[in-house]
């Protein structure tokens, strides 16, 4: 997993754009409103997402449960399902219980454990797409719901958030893979010397 592409080009998502894209989510349909927002404030995968349903919302708690996909074996080879929570803004719980209703689906056993967004992985990449262009993000290789989850973790970076933690909201199997996020440069790597020098945001 890299942050640059072979020519140097960065794969994430700035914190100026991830803020046009938030911005531009926020004028959307509900149902593409919470994709967007949900894929931006967990960092989680377009499959991961698609997973998620309304009894992984905990209301009260301000946190949403990700099922991480990735395979993994537990101490007798066979396969675990792994869940990682991850704490979330009370805004985007509120959207989520007002456009789709998840106080009263967690009421009913059915409804609780259907996905909130019942699209494939290609039609979340379009709506993902389509909300980064009328955001104006260039058409570069970060364009894309990848690109948005590096930012997730160049954002996080930024902010202070240990590598552990960040290893475990992104559902990261390894530290190492997680410490790329440390490899910040340009405006990001300026807000973390900053933040050394006394001077941060």
């Amino acid at each position: 997993m890299r942050l640059y592409d072979r020519s140097g080009n960065r794969l994430y998502l700035n914190a100026e754009e991830r803020a046009a894209f938030l911005t531009a989510a926020r004028r959307q349909p509900a149902r593409d409103r919470t994709l967007c927002e949900v894929l931006h404030w967990t960092g989680c995968r377009p499959s991961e997402l698609l997973e998620i349903t309304p009894a992984r919302i905990d209301l009260s708690g301000g946190a949403i449960a990700i099922r991480s996909l990735k395979k993994r074996k537990d101490a007798t080879g066979e396969q675990k399902m792994l869940f990682r929570t991850i704490p979330v803004p009370a805004e985007l719980i509120d959207t989520l219980n007002t456009a789709h209703g998840i106080r009263e689906a967690q009421r009913s056993r059915k409804k609780a454990a259907a996905p909130i967004w019942p699209l494939s992985r290609i039609r979340v990449w379009q709506i993902v797409k389509r909300v980064m262009i009328e955001a104006g993000i260039p058409d570069a290789p970060y364009r894309s719901p990848k690109g948005l989850r590096h930012g997730f973790g160049v954002h996080a970076t930024v902010q202070g958030v240990p590598l552990h933690m960040l290893q475990r909201w992104l559902g990261h199997a390894q530290l190492s893979t997680t410490a790329i996020y440390a490899d910040a440069v340009g405006k990001e790597e300026q807000d973390i010397a900053a933040r050394m020098w006394g001077l941060g945001p």
